[in-house]
């Protein structure tokens, strides 16, 4: 985070402080024209004239564009020797200074000149804003927080209907002083505008809004930006923690659904952990599906996490038996139709639709878990409604897949791993291992 800097400071700068001064009228000349006139009329600001040839723009602007910087500081520092000097003249000479200091990128200077410009009551109402927030920037790009966000609140109080537009630096200076709570407070409506407007937030606002809430400990909200991320920004890092913390962790996961999140992570996440790939793979042995089993082993292998260190020997062994039984099902798979057809509950046609599925038949597999969620009898028809979602999103009939997650009412972790699986449907370039 603390490699933001805020972008607009620059073109802010370029535009307040390259100018070296605001038009000026120097006493005699203004003295000169219609007395009578000027008599009724307010005295305007002017600059005594030994201290008007120091000043004058027409002088001054030669030796900026000339980059005769001697010069410009010579004659600031003849025109500081000056006593007495008016609130006006005093302002014209800080304009000169955040010329000079901008044009040497002198920072420290530049926050200087540009305080003093704001507190002289003599800057332009039109230009207040310009200017308090190129010093808030100002402030933010030196590190300095605290001031930082004195000034964006400023900026904001002053201008509410430009607020917005210091909402972001703002947000980042609570959050690199370490008040987490106002950088979450202030920038989760900005999120949720978002969301409900139909638009991605940035990157950065999701990963920062996710650290603060983190850094706070506050499960939900961390829970939430993991949300937003893996919804706009996805990768294997997001799912598996928006996984563990919104399905494993949640109150009341049951550890019966623990192969449906393995499924889940195995279709989000390009790259698992080797114990996994295992556990995914020996309880597909066991359940009776080879096929997802080889698979599964076969991912670990093709990323280079299954196969080496101490257990290289173990992973082989998976894979070879893995392999074997899938070739074994791939024979005699056909011959279970009938007595899943005959069964009294659907839980056989179920299972073997998946089957179908993990083997790439998914007209046929989706068709057999579908007339067996029909036809009833199962221990856990949202169970098998998860399974049919998953069939749909390897299949890739999205919005089926969708339909089918959206279905999903039970508890237990079920319909968090539906929901999850509504997110991967609904990215438009889905990672993991669908196919």
């Amino acid at each position: 985070m603390s490699q933001f800097r805020f972008a607009r400071l620059a073109l802010m700068l370029a535009a307040i402080g390259l100018n070296a001064a605001p038009a000026l009228m120097h006493s005699a000349t203004a003295q000169d024209k219609n007395a009578q006139a000027a008599a009724a009329q307010p005295k305007p600001d002017t600059v005594r004239p030994e201290l008007f040839k120091l000043l004058d723009p027409a002088q001054v602007k030669p030796l900026m564009d000339a980059k005769n910087y001697t010069e410009m500081q010579n004659r600031i520092t003849q025109a500081e020797a000056f006593p007495d000097k008016t609130p006006y003249e005093t302002y014209v000479l800080n304009r000169m200074k955040l010329s000079l200091a901008t044009a040497t990128n002198n920072e420290q200077a530049q926050i200087a000149a540009l305080e003093a410009i704001i507190s002289s009551g003599k800057l332009p109402d039109a230009d207040k804003p310009q200017f308090t927030q190129a010093l808030a920037g100002m402030y933010y790009n030196a590190k300095n927080y605290p001031k930082a966000i004195e000034w964006f609140k400023r900026f904001q109080a002053e201008n509410p209907a430009s607020a917005d537009t210091a909402t972001s630096p703002l947000v980042r200076s609570y959050y690199l002083s370490n008040d987490f709570a106002n950088a979450t407070k202030l920038l989760r409506p900005q999120l949720e505008a978002a969301e409900k407007a139909g638009k991605a937030p940035s990157n950065e606002d999701l990963r920062l809004y996710a650290s603060a809430a983190n850094r706070l400990k506050d499960d939900n909200a961390y829970l939430y930006g993991l949300e937003q991320l893996i919804t706009y920004y996805p990768n294997d890092d997001y799912w598996m923690d928006t996984i563990h913390r919104g399905v494993v962790r949640k109150p009341g996961f049951q550890e019966a659904n623990i192969t449906d999140v393995l499924r889940l992570e195995f279709a989000a996440v390009k790259v698992l952990t080797p114990e996994m790939y295992v556990e995914l793979a020996e309880t597909a042995l066991k359940d009776g599906f080879p096929t997802e089993a080889k698979k599964v082993v076969d991912a670990g292998f093709a990323a280079g996490v299954l196969g080496t260190g101490g257990s290289a020997a173990q992973h082989r062994q998976l894979r070879d038996r893995a392999t074997k039984e899938a070739a074994n099902d791939a024979k005699n798979i056909a011959s279970g139709e009938a007595s899943a057809a005959k069964s009294k509950t659907g839980a056989g046609l179920v299972n073997l639709g998946w089957a179908y599925v993990t083997m790439d038949q998914f007209d046929k597999g989706i068709g057999f878990i579908e007339q067996g969620i029909a036809k009833g009898g199962l221990k856990s028809p949202d169970e098998a409604k998860v399974r049919l979602g998953l069939a749909y999103l390897r299949a890739g009939q999205k919005d089926k897949a969708i339909a089918t997650f959206q279905s999903v009412k039970a508890g237990g972790g079920l319909s968090d791993i539906a929901k999850y699986g509504i997110v991967l449907a609904n990215h438009p370039n889905p990672g993991g291992n669908n196919k």
